[in-house]
């Protein structure tokens, strides 16, 4: 059995600094691969108020192993104050796609 993979999820204000961002963390082997969805609508509490906004989530593939690296460098830079980092361990996929993205993330 491959590495544990995780689904990292995080948003973004823009298409064109999610894609910066995306590349980065991939070029860098933080994430195997990045998907950018745009158009999405966000509502939430801030700060005691209730924002909308537009949003871009991206779906990022890591490793259990790359996570504190790939969210302390996602953090550095990302612009919100507070970004959303969020982790979904993936149990069961195709174990050669799971091999995959472990060699892809491996430092």
């Amino acid at each position: 059995m491959p590495e544990q993979v995780l689904l990292a999820l995080s948003t973004f204000p823009d298409a064109e600094l999610a894609n910066d961002i995306a590349r980065t963390l991939v070029t860098e082997k933080f994430a195997a691969c990045a998907n950018i969805i745009p158009a999405i609508h966000s509502i939430y509490r801030w700060k005691g108020k209730i924002e909308t906004a537009g949003e871009v989530i991206v779906f990022f593939k890591t490793t259990q192993d790359r996570q504190k690296a790939f969210q302390d460098k996602l953090r550095s830079l990302h612009p919100y104050e507070l970004p959303e980092i969020i982790y979904l361990k993936i149990d069961k996929g195709w174990p050669d796609y799971l091999r995959w993205v472990a060699e892809s993330c491996a430092s």
